[in-house]
């Protein structure tokens, strides 16, 4: 088997939570696409990032069944690994800083894939939901304290591979962020928590922290 690390990114703050992330430091060992689609398949992550050049940032991203040319919390991950200044990804050049405790990385809206962003009226309605079937990728979501820009969400990604609901998603996070137009502490899944703050000319940071699983 391929060496790789296991992250949890989007941790709360007792350092618990997260989603799990696996990265191949050396993507060079497996230079073909199928053959990173199959080891993405074969790990089971929601993503597994392949480090292509460690210097400039230079990553490739898989879920278990296709290859993303963006994707928030491979990226936040990646980011807090490499400790660079940006990352080079298929979408674009996505910035890269590090604030303490939290790992941070800046991206545009347009680069994320198609989420169906659902508001719901309550929080405890978004933690009652069950999980859905395969189907939309949706991102439930409803204030828990609007005039603190606090957030409570899930996330499921209707597909068929296994992955019923993903505890912390930094795409949907960029999204909801895009259409509010306003700072967010999202609490997602079973207490993942994410950080958004929109930027000039398009551009919103999200950030998270990030724990060395093994």
């Amino acid at each position: 088997m391929t060496d790789y690390d296991v992250l949890r990114v989007f941790c709360g703050p007792n350092g618990g939570y997260g989603n799990e992330l696996g990265v191949v430091r050396e993507g060079s060992v497996l230079p073909e696409r199928a053959d990173r689609q199959e080891l993405a398949r074969k790990l089971g992550f929601s993503e597994t990032v392949f480090v292509d050049d460690p210097e400039r940032g230079v990553i490739d991203i898989y879920t278990p069944t296709l290859r993303l040319p963006f994707a928030g919390y491979p990226c936040v991950g990646a980011a807090w690994l490499l400790d660079v200044p940006e990352l080079v990804t298929p979408a674009g050049i996505v910035g890269a800083r590090q604030d303490g405790e939290f790992s941070w990385i800046e991206a545009r809206a347009e680069w994320a894939p198609p989420r169906v962003l659902r508001q719901y009226a309550t929080a405890a309605e978004v933690e009652a939901l069950d999980v859905p079937g395969p189907g939309e990728w949706i991102y439930a979501w409803a204030w828990e304290d609007e005039a603190a820009g606090r957030v409570r969400a899930r996330a499921f990604p209707g597909r068929d591979d296994g992955i019923e609901e993903d505890e912390a998603t930094g795409a949907a996070a960029l999204l909801l962020t895009h259409r509010l137009g306003r700072a967010l502490n999202i609490i997602q899944g079973r207490g993942s928590q994410l950080l958004t703050a929109p930027q000039p000319h398009g551009w919103i940071e999200v950030g998270g922290r990030v724990r060395l699983e093994r």
